[in-house]
């Protein structure tokens, strides 16, 4: 597969190797190849080419692997797709009560 590369050192991808156990779950999920395995022990070897897509995080037996899904470009491209103003990767609006709050439409910026 091409790696594609979004944009270079944004993304939240991390992985705590202490905590692997090499079983291959984020090879396997990875829609970008962003995991191998190797010497038993997963590695990120395309760290930007990582679409915070959550599926390596959601499926890692060991919470070896965190990312904060939505807010990179997996976010901008849905929001491209659905044909909201506003392809950026925010997710926070004002509330009636002028709190942020977090996973609804702004009207303002179109964004999630």
């Amino acid at each position: 597969m091409n790696h594609m590369i979004y944009l270079k050192d944004v993304t939240t991808l991390k992985l705590d190797a202490g905590k692997c156990i090499g079983c291959g779950m984020c090879t396997e999920v990875c829609p970008h190849e962003v995991f191998v395995i190797t010497s038993r022990k997963a590695e990120i070897i395309n760290r930007d080419a990582c679409m915070e897509c959550g599926a390596c995080q959601m499926n890692c037996p060991a919470a070896a692997i965190s990312v904060t899904v939505g807010v990179g470009c997996a976010a901008a491209v849905i929001n491209t797709m659905l044909g909201r103003e506003s392809g950026s990767c925010c997710c926070v609006i004002e509330s009636p009560d002028s709190q942020p709050e977090c996973g609804t439409v702004s009207q303002k910026t179109g964004c999630c």
